[in-house]
């Protein structure tokens, strides 16, 4: 396994057919499609998981990874995560959330350096060669990973609130356009966007088969909102999983990405005078 891994430090995403190749050598795989999805198309030999259960339950902090190191390193073992193994994570890139890009960033930031996720998600893997059979009730392996986290590519609540307006700084928010201009369809306690926040749908990377943008249009689409490479990014959405995402995707083509877990739940729970948000007012006809 050892030539196929050695990029896999930097690159965050692999396409269907080195993923293929790196479960022929015993990877481990993570499907992180709805549970429903799971139960009618289940991908040998992967194991089910979802980012809710690796996150806090409480609201409004739900977005956020677990504090307690013992009890998240219980739950990653059990789902045999090991820790010199690859990680490959698949969701559904068409109609999911970005839910394998959340597990694949939170992974890398407890410091597994070889967790990824599929381009194109599972129908790519389908598509390359992998079977699809009815779910099996056998339990993972336990692994033996050990969690050692890093704050490269994360950002607390008062940390950004600390930063906004610098000049270097770039906040996106990844959500849909109805919630960045002021909806609160997700259980928001009050609707709008950071101040100073651009607005990057995270689908707007993807074509309509799930499959990620060549690297030179996603450079280009972030260019035109002003974003260089040389620029610090912090992107959020409703509770930290589609700029999970987009923070893998950045990442990957060489952005210096960070994401704010805490999103919105948490930013729209706060106080309004300390945490404020901005609201786009519609016209009236």
């Amino acid at each position: 396994m050892s030539n196929l891994l050695g990029n896999l430090a930097d690159n965050w995403i692999v396409n269907a057919d080195l993923a293929k190749q790196l479960l022929e050598q015993e990877a481990t795989l993570l499907d992180a499609r709805a549970p429903i999805l799971k139960w009618f198309c289940r991908l040998p030999p992967a194991i089910p998981v979802s980012w809710q259960e690796l996150s806090r339950s409480d609201f409004p902090h739900k977005g956020k990874i677990i504090e307690n190191n013992t009890v998240l390193t219980q739950k990653l073992q059990a789902i045999g995560i090991c820790q010199d193994k690859p990680v490959i994570v698949v969701a559904d890139s068409v109609k999911g959330w970005g839910e394998d890009g959340r597990i694949v960033w939170m992974l890398r930031t407890l410091g597994h350096e070889k967790a990824v996720f599929v381009d194109g998600g599972y129908r790519a893997l389908i598509k390359a060669g992998i079977s699809q059979v009815k779910p099996a009730n056998n339990p993972p392996k336990t692994g033996d990973f050990v969690i050692s986290r890093r704050s490269n590519w994360e950002i607390k609540q008062d940390d950004l609130k600390a930063i906004l307006g610098d000049a270097n700084l770039a906040v996106i928010d990844a959500r849909e356009p109805r919630e960045y201009a002021g909806k609160t369809p997700y259980g928001e306690k009050r609707g709008g966007h950071i101040p100073g926040a651009v607005h990057l749908y995270y689908k707007q990377l993807m074509n309509k088969q799930g499959k990620l943008l060549d690297r030179g249009e996603i450079v280009a689409i972030l260019q035109q909102k002003r974003v260089s490479q040389s620029t610090q990014i912090v992107s959020y959405c409703t509770g930290g999983i589609r700029s999970a995402w987009l923070t893998c995707v950045l990442t990957n083509v060489g952005f210096n990405a960070k994401n704010y877990a805490g999103s919105m739940w948490e930013w729209s729970a706060s106080p309004a005078d300390s945490y404020p948000l901005s609201v786009i007012l519609s016209r009236a006809g």
